[in-house]
């Protein structure tokens, strides 16, 4: 249906603006794959690199922890192999996509974005589908050789790829809030590596929450990384976790805070 035409005494007939603005699931779809074609293009060169350091820190952090630890027992080993996949979520939710949105943010890119005539949840949508897509092949390479390196058999459940996407809407929901809230790039990088240290050393991925002094795994059960890592732990194996309708709730809590506060911040801009 063509725009509507208005016309004023002594003023040429113009369109009607308001009447041309797209709206509808499928110019939302054309919208998602217009800037998924320009997220792929515009992230061709640091991508390929992006995976290859995803494959390297998913298997050198399998493999090193045994290092650490000495000879593992085969539940050890599991517990081991079974935190990579949450590091390699994690690290690409609270690492890579804040520093993608800082850079572009430096750049000036985040404005022209911002200035394309489509919806700003499908821009949102399409750089979700790219980094979660960037973990895919780092966690399956590191299965296959962690697996091999301590000679385990993991036993994927039907639960896994809800798991898996879940675990990546939140890390990826966590990082993009951030970056989207802080609005000094410098900032945003300090966060980040404070989060770097915080998660690898001070988060229980790869060891039992056990181990921690009883206030620490108190503030680690509400916090999103445990979740987190018990959730794609059950995805991958059996008789690990317990309780998981818990670890559930608490992922979808902080994804849908994570997108409120987004949603709010990327609404009041112009």
């Amino acid at each position: 249906m063509g725009a509507t035409v208005t016309k004023q005494p002594g003023r040429p007939a113009t369109p009607d603006l308001v009447s041309c603005v797209r709206r509808g699931q499928g110019y939302w779809l054309e919208s998602y794959l217009s800037m998924l074609r320009f997220d792929i293009a515009s992230q061709r060169t640091p991508l390929p690199v992006f995976l290859i350091m995803q494959i390297l820190f998913g298997v050198g952090t399998a493999i090193i922890y045994g290092f650490y630890v000495g000879q593992l027992s085969p539940e050890a080993a599991l517990f081991i192999v079974s935190g990579a996949p949450a590091l390699a979520v994690i690290a690409v939710g609270i690492v890579v996509v804040p520093s993608m949105v800082t850079d572009r943010q430096t750049a000036g890119t985040w404005d022209f974005i911002w200035s394309l005539p489509v919806p700003r949840s499908a821009s949102v949508a399409s750089i979700f589908t790219v980094y979660t897509g960037l973990t895919i092949p780092g966690i399956v390479v590191t299965m296959a050789l962690a697996s091999w390196r301590y000679g385990l058999s993991l036993h994927p459940t039907p639960m896994v790829i809800p798991a898996f996407l879940l675990c990546s809407l939140m890390a990826t929901s966590v990082g993009f809030g951030m970056a989207q809230v802080i609005r000094n790039p410098l900032v945003t990088n300090v966060a980040i590596n404070a989060l770097i240290f915080v998660v690898f050393l001070f988060s229980p991925v790869m060891f039992p929450i056990d181990h921690f002094p009883h206030w620490l795994a108190a503030v680690h059960r509400v916090l999103p990384i445990y979740p987190l890592a018990q959730v794609m732990r059950a995805s991958i194996t059996n008789g690990l976790v317990h309780n998981l309708s818990i670890c559930y709730a608490i992922l979808a809590g902080w994804t849908v805070a994570a997108w409120t506060a987004t949603a709010w911040v990327i609404g009041r801009r112009r």
